[in-house]
């Protein structure tokens, strides 16, 4: 870029977080770029490195080699919530989405939630619990019960009109996605929770909308460890979260 000459802000920047991903990390890029290549608008990728002890970093430079692919890194492994929101303020994007690296929720998708955002929507986020959704690989039945739970006390203490705080893939205008993880503080899996209830305190609209998702069998939560953490987390949403 030459001196004087002003930073190419592109249309939507994709973030996602990764922890030990060599094993899908090249296809996941690969299928996200074969998608966004058909758009007339210009797309970065920002992968924010978990501190990861695999070759995730190498494989994701092979796979995109040119500069639409950002990588940040972690120096340690410090959460999927920290990861986030580390992309997410460093990403320069009109529109910015965040989506898990095993994209269970296609990338495809986007066509069904980038619209809400480009009309009055600070924020959109793909939903498993709504009528219309389409679960083509479901969770063991034990973590549908877990997360059942789970969104209970979500919905009682935190945000009761959202059915589905934790897939992973939502869309938040710029302006949405600065104010918001600015703030924003949890570091684990329970981030989401945060990440919307700010977005509603700080006054922006939130649309749950139907997604296709297909459960990943390699999930990194721990249905005991994470579960308790989580809980914990809501209070601390609850009680503690804002500026």
């Amino acid at each position: 870029m030459m001196i004087g000459q002003k930073e190419e802000i592109p249309y939507l920047s994709v973030v996602i977080p990764a922890y030990n991903e060599e094993k899908r990390i090249g296809n996941t890029l690969e299928q996200i770029m074969r998608y966004l290549n058909q758009k007339p608008w210009d797309w970065d990728i920002v992968l924010v490195d978990d501190g990861s002890k695999d070759r995730t970093v190498e494989i994701a430079q092979k796979a995109i080699t040119d500069s639409r692919l950002k990588i940040l890194k972690n120096i340690e492994n410090l959460g999927k919530g920290a990861s986030i929101r580390k992309g997410m303020l460093s990403a320069k994007g009109k529109f910015r989405l965040f989506s898990d690296a095993d994209l269970s929720t296609p990338i495809e998708e986007l066509e069904k939630i980038l619209p809400y955002t480009e009309k009055d929507y600070g924020v959109a986020i793909g939903s498993r619990a709504l009528k219309e959704s389409q679960l083509e690989v479901r969770q063991p039945f034990y973590r549908e019960w877990m997360g059942r739970i789970f969104n209970c006390f979500v919905r009682l203490f935190v945000i009761g009109s959202i059915k589905d705080t934790q897939c992973g893939f939502k869309v938040f205008t710029a302006e949405a996605a600065e104010s918001i993880f600015r703030v924003q503080r949890l570091s684990g899996f329970a981030f989401d929770v945060e990440v919307l209830f700010l977005a509603r305190k700080k006054g922006f609209k939130i649309k749950e909308v139907p997604v296709r998702w297909i459960n990943s069998p390699a999930s990194k939560v721990h249905p005991i460890k994470d579960s308790v953490k989580m809980f914990i987390d809501i209070l601390k949403v609850r009680f503690f979260s804002g500026d």
